[in-house]
């Protein structure tokens, strides 16, 4: 009964290691995933809150590329070294995604506020040129959200660009897609998206954080499943004398 339940320890052992490798190319994709997604809000949003997140989510994915090359080695030739290598990488890794959660919960807690300071900013800096990145900023949103102004499209008619432009419109990538012709004239207003951007601006990008919270407690989840493997192999190593036996026959041979 004691070797049946090191056996499949191990067994259980080998499968998270290879499940590690998985999740390292997963995490990495999804760090990647943040810098490529937030780097299309980042006039709305600090670096800070996008370069610091991302960045731990890489390393963590790194590392788990590590923790299981090691685990798999450790698991299969039976190393007591190896094992604890192992289990203090998964604990450092483990506390690395609490502080992912962590700062997830906190900077997720302060998007609202940031973009409510910012946006009205980079709606005032827009040219409407491709060459000028608050504009090429504010278009992509509009067009990808689906949103035209801050609140709504008559915040418009309070820029620079719009006092400045005096043709009574505003961005054509406010206009709905479904119209075709479309100016951006304030005397078809129909043909203009009716929602603002700044609320789904905030849900966009409190959703990503969302994202990268769920996914650092499901894989730490997982690593504490990983960890406690190693500690039942280890301890039954270390005090099973029938288990003992097993190894050196296995190495004799």
């Amino acid at each position: 009964m004691g070797q049946c339940g090191v056996i499949s320890s191990k067994t259980v052992l080998v499968f998270l290691n290879l499940f590690f490798w998985a999740a390292a190319g997963i995490l990495c994709y999804i760090g990647a995933y943040v810098f490529v997604t937030y780097d299309d809000y980042d006039h709305f949003f600090e670096d800070i809150y996008t370069f610091i997140p991302a960045m731990v989510i890489i390393a963590v994915g790194t590392l788990l590329f590590v923790i299981g090359f090691i685990g798999c080695c450790a698991t299969i030739r039976e190393s007591r070294c190896g094992l604890v290598t192992f289990s203090a990488v998964l604990l450092l890794v483990f506390a690395t995604e609490v502080v992912v959660v962590v700062l997830g919960y906190i900077y997720r807690a302060k998007v609202e506020a940031v973009v409510n300071h910012s946006i009205q900013k980079v709606y005032n800096e827009y040219k409407g040129t491709n060459t000028d990145a608050p504009s090429r900023a504010i278009d992509y949103v509009q067009r990808q959200l689906h949103c035209c102004g801050i609140h709504n499209y008559s915040d418009w008619m309070n820029t620079y660009w719009f006092i400045e432009s005096k043709n009574n419109s505003v961005p054509v990538s406010c206009c709905k897609p479904t119209i075709s012709n479309c100016t951006g004239t304030l005397m078809r207003p129909e043909d203009l998206y009716p929602e603002g951007c700044e609320v789904l601006v905030v849900k966009k990008l409190k959703d990503i954080m969302l994202y990268v919270i769920l996914a650092a407690l499901t894989f730490a989840a997982i690593q504490m499943l990983g960890l406690l493997c190693a500690c039942v192999v280890l301890c039954r190593r270390g005090h099973d004398p029938a288990y003992e036996l097993l190894v050196s026959t296995g190495i004799d041979a």
